[in-house]
């Protein structure tokens, strides 16, 4: 087998499985966005807290939209030995990858835009169901929980809140010292419960590794696939 071939036959198989992930992916979001209750049953903490700063399901089903059109653009681009395909493949994954890199730029250097950002869309749900609805109140919930946070920046996030105004202008128990299942502002402010943003960044950045390990695997395969694919428009003609 040639290395043109063999090239080929991994573009083609890379793709497919780019593919079938994407499908996966697809299908998750569409349940998501249908049956979210059912989801976070099934992974519970995990799903819960990334529900707070994302849509899920919308999020699952534009990735796996993407990665759809990415997987058949490269494997077919590869098995008809398209070069518009192939181009087009090389397009996307250029500007996902360019995309990336100034996501991650942007979070490095503006995190406390982020905040603003998330306290100014964010805040006003929590204000407006917690207490009320009972998938935000339990989602809100599990998240203090799992992170020992209280509301997005603190306990002032709950004020006027369903919650706060039926029971007697109290706090939720997260917010209040242990042991206490509701508490009022004096105790709220003296026990100086860290907000859930707060609590995320500090969790991301003790898995710095983690996450940076596999942002860089990504950017890895990213780059794998663009020369891949630029070998292949390259040497179309040759063969």
């Amino acid at each position: 087998m040639s290395c043109f071939s063999f090239i080929k036959v991994i573009m083609i198989l890379f793709n497919l499985a780019i593919f079938l992930g994407g499908a996966a992916l697809l299908g998750v979001g569409i349940w998501v966005s249908v049956d979210g209750s059912s989801f976070m049953k099934i992974f519970g903490p995990v799903s819960s807290s990334v529900l707070q700063f994302v849509n899920v399901g919308y999020f699952l089903i534009a990735i796996g939209a993407v990665l759809l059109v990415l997987g058949f653009l490269g494997c077919c681009g590869a098995q008809k030995e398209s070069k518009c395909l192939l181009i087009t493949f090389f397009s996307i994954v250029l500007i996902i990858f360019i995309a990336e890199v100034a996501a991650a730029v942007v979070a490095l250097v503006y995190t406390s835009t982020a905040e603003t950002l998330l306290t100014a869309t964010v805040t006003p749900v929590l204000k407006d169901n917690y207490g009320k609805s009972s998938d935000i109140t339990q989602i809100w919930n599990t998240t203090m929980e799992e992170l020992h946070c209280c509301g997005l920046t603190n306990y002032t996030d709950f004020t006027n809140s369903p919650y706060y105004n039926n029971n007697g202008q109290m706090y939720p128990s997260y917010c209040c010292p242990k042991g206490i299942s509701r508490c009022n502002e004096t105790l709220a402010d003296t026990e100086h419960v860290p907000g859930c943003f707060e609590q995320l960044l500090k969790q991301i950045r003790m898995n710095a590794s983690v996450v940076g390990g596999v942002a860089a695997g990504i950017c890895a395969l990213e780059i794998a696939a663009m020369v891949v694919a630029m070998y292949l428009y390259c040497h179309l003609d040759e063969k």
